[in-house]
């Protein structure tokens, strides 16, 4: 099986370079990992949930287990190429994506990466691996969001900027809005001041910039903070995005497909989108025994593990440059 994977990006890696020859195309890949954290301690952090000794029992084997089926969930979503761009949501620290981007499957695929390093009391944090011959950053930084009252340290925003193969410039922001923990009503404004946060951060960017705002939002595409941001001249280009295999959006919650992943984009770059889907390759899914159907196939079923891949499907966006 490992040397059949090998075979495959091998492959992807020899179509990439020729497809870039031909074209001029960027694919886009957002990804909630479900808490792909190390097997080790940070004491400066509320991660003793993943650690051998734990009731999760989260011992090296599994760890690297996660690490590769990533690998294999980032390879899995594009037919003819590698991504290009891959926006990864709770991912714990450097050493998680040196690890996938230097010792998974995806070693050889040349992925560099950018992330955050946030307050988050469980330590996760937001990430972007990129192709450095088809998106060069010329700058990034941290977004760090004030707190409410009440509320918990949340995540940082990545912001990205790079140059495109084509010359342009894309401006990218990662995200990684609070939950609903403590109902939807009741946090409705943690997630509202970090699209705020994100707003202010393109109003100082040039009016014709290619913004691309991407990430896990917690929120529907009808939910008030997504409407804030398309108030403010940025477009959802996900919102109906599904994929080919039973998928209706990238989560299901007791037996509903939802998406609360989503990519939005700011108005130069709308007629640049070529496809968007949801990647629900066979292999990602398992069947949904209580509800009918199919759900994804995530790493642990509460503390049962059963050596799946994430409980959020990959969001993919094709852009022609």
């Amino acid at each position: 099986m490992r040397n059949w994977w090998r075979i495959v990006l091998t492959f992807f890696l020899i179509s990439h370079s020729l497809i870039f020859s031909f074209s001029q195309s960027l694919t886009l890949v957002e990804l909630n990992c479900e808490n792909l954290f190390d097997c080790h301690h940070d004491s400066l952090k509320q991660d003793t949930e993943w650690l051998p000794a734990s009731l999760r029992k989260w011992t090296p084997d599994r760890y690297w287990r996660k690490v590769n089926n990533i690998g294999q969930e980032i390879i899995s979503c594009s037919q003819s190429s590698l991504p290009d761009l891959v926006a990864l949501v709770e991912v714990e620290n450097d050493s998680v994506l040196r690890d996938l981007t230097r010792r998974s499957l995806l070693r050889n695929a040349g992925y560099e990466f950018l992330m955050t390093q946030s307050p988050d009391v469980r330590g996760i944090d937001v990430a972007l691996l990129y192709q450095p011959f088809s998106f060069r950053p010329i700058c990034y930084d941290y977004l760090d969001v004030t707190p409410l009252e009440g509320m918990r340290p949340t995540r940082d925003i990545l912001y990205v900027q790079g140059e495109t193969l084509n010359g342009g410039t894309l401006h990218v922001f990662v995200v990684h809005a609070p939950s609903r923990f403590g109902g939807e009503k009741a946090t409705r404004p943690n997630r509202r001041i970090v699209m705020e946060r994100i707003v202010d951060a393109i109003r100082l960017l040039p009016p014709d910039a290619k913004v691309i705002v991407v990430g896990d939002f917690n929120d529907y595409a009808d939910s008030p903070s997504l409407h804030y941001l398309e108030a403010n001249s940025l477009y959802n280009v996900t919102s109906d995005a599904i994929g080919t295999h039973g998928a209706k959006g990238t989560y299901r919650y007791e037996g509903r497909w939802q998406s609360i992943d989503h990519v939005l984009v700011s108005t130069v770059l709308c007629d640049s989108i070529v496809q968007t889907y949801v990647n629900d390759a066979p292999f990602l899914l398992e069947e949904d025994k209580k509800y009918g159907g199919v759900k994804p196939f995530r790493t642990y079923n509460g503390y049962r593990y059963q050596r799946g891949f994430s409980d959020h499907l990959p969001l993919v966006v094709r852009f022609r440059l």
